[in-house]
């Protein structure tokens, strides 16, 4: 018999977080605020400008240390 030593995954809070979303309207493409790499960053699905807004999602902190250093 199997038995499972994972432990019990913890739940991540939400939380309002910046994000820029595609301005193209047959586009789905979005990704958060401290993800880019530059201030007016376009669609890598469509090469749309991007506009900014708010979503609710899971905390997640970027620690690259590229995204260290430009912020």
């Amino acid at each position: 018999m199997y038995y499972s030593r994972k432990k019990p995954v913890e739940e991540v809070p939400d939380e309002l977080t910046s994000i820029w979303s595609c301005s193209a309207e047959d586009c789905k493409g979005w990704m958060r605020d401290n993800f880019s790499f530059s201030e007016a960053p376009v669609c890598v699905l469509c090469q749309s400008p991007m506009v900014k807004g708010e979503r609710m999602l899971a905390a997640v902190v970027n620690t690259s240390p590229i995204a260290m250093r430009t912020r």
